[in-house]
């Protein structure tokens, strides 16, 4: 089961998270009616690389202008292993960014990246690409490494417990910034985790949620594991080759993607790393991290609504897999929506409006189509 894990670290946590940097900023894309603001939250990190330091969670806010928000409509993304949430959610390119098209729906959304990822705080041992797993090093000799080389820190960077904890800083932050109780969580693939394992330990903060892939397993350990932090590398990176390949191998429909849209998120990916960026040809770092919890036990007790969707053509997060997790899952309220012509990344695809729609119903009105309950298909 998922412990709580709350004690006098967490008063100081919230205290400096009070300490923020607000800058509103247009985005380029966007209708001239949609503000791009971002926020910075402090939190005493639990991350076992930097723990007990403060870590500054980056927020990206999409919001129309001159909206009146209220208890319902504050939406909080959250990204997966890899991407960082302002590239995943809020791509810079027409048409293509959920945060924007829920924002012109009325909803007042935010996207954070957790520590390590984007234009958070990154622990210092993920700037050593001595850090990285043996065969992704050799990649980089001898242009960033002279030679292959020992890991100066060896472990995970991050765990899913600083992931929930940052995560509570930042839903705390704003429901006092919206004045609201509770907010709607969208997660993909590791947000899964994230977002569903920080639904059990505060349910009386989250409304209804929406699972993109999410990475969900019924053998996953229900604790910590005994020692930590564990042995290992502390990132991962991804190269432009590593991500076209990776998108291409799970393509079965034609124009399922296309070209300017993966320039503009690889563009993107490479802006939210400027440390990365310089690594090679460029790659967009991660940290490792170590994940438990959220297992049939914990999901079998959630009762919160949500809304899971299972790309056809996933081959990271098997749709057998999602379909575990509806079966499991205790809530009521629960629908799982098969998505055709979609990969992993259905939300920079030619099907996203579907995705986009079905968020839109389900964050409104607890259905998509009329259906509470169910698998639904939709794009065949």
């Amino acid at each position: 089961m998922i412990a709580m894990h709350r004690s006098a670290r967490w008063l100081s946590a919230r205290f400096v998270s009070l300490f923020i940097v607000v800058a509103a900023t247009p985005s380029l894309f966007a209708q001239q009616a949609i503000q791009s603001i971002d926020h910075y939250v402090a939190n005493v990190s639990l991350a076992p690389s930097m723990a007990g330091e403060t870590a500054q969670i980056y927020v990206r806010e999409r919001v129309s202008a001159g909206a009146q928000i209220g208890e319902g409509e504050v939406v909080l993304f959250v990204h997966g292993a890899g991407t960082p949430a302002e590239v995943a959610f809020d791509v810079p390119y027409p048409g293509y960014s959920w945060m924007a098209y829920l924002a012109e729906a009325g909803f007042d959304t935010f996207a954070m990246d957790t520590t390590g990822y984007g234009r958070s705080t990154r622990p210092y041992v993920m700037n050593d690409a001595c850090n990285l797993s043996e065969a992704q090093r050799v990649e980089f000799v001898p242009g960033l490494i002279a030679a292959d080389c020992e890991p100066s820190y060896g472990y995970a960077a991050t765990t899913i417990e600083s992931d929930w904890d940052d995560i509570d800083a930042v839903v705390d932050y704003i429901r006092e910034l919206r004045n609201v109780e509770r907010v709607h969580l969208v997660a993909w693939s590791l947000g899964g985790p994230r977002t569903g394992g920080y639904t059990a330990l505060h349910p009386e903060k989250v409304a209804r949620l929406v699972l993109l892939a999410p990475a969900y397993g019924r053998n996953r350990a229900s604790s910590a594991p005994a020692m930590l932090p564990v042995a290992g590398p502390t990132l991962t990176k991804q190269s432009q080759t590593d991500f076209i390949n990776n998108w291409d191998r799970q393509v079965g429909c034609e124009a399922q993607y296309t070209a300017p849209v993966a320039a503009a998120v690889w563009s993107a990916m490479l802006e939210s790393d400027p440390v990365g960026s310089t690594w090679g040809t460029g790659v967009r770092r991660a940290p490792r991290t170590t994940t438990w919890g959220w297992g049939p036990d914990v999901v079998a007790q959630t009762d919160h609504a949500m809304l899971l969707v299972a790309p056809i053509h996933d081959a990271q997060v098997p749709v057998a897999r999602v379909h575990e997790l509806y079966e499991d899952l205790g809530a009521e309220q629960k629908v799982l929506l098969d998505l055709a012509c979609t990969s992993h990344n259905a939300m920079w695809e030619t099907n996203r409006e579907i995705l986009f729609d079905a968020t839109r119903q389900w964050l409104s009105n607890g259905n998509v189509d009329g259906t509470s309950r169910g698998v639904i298909q939709r794009g065949y």
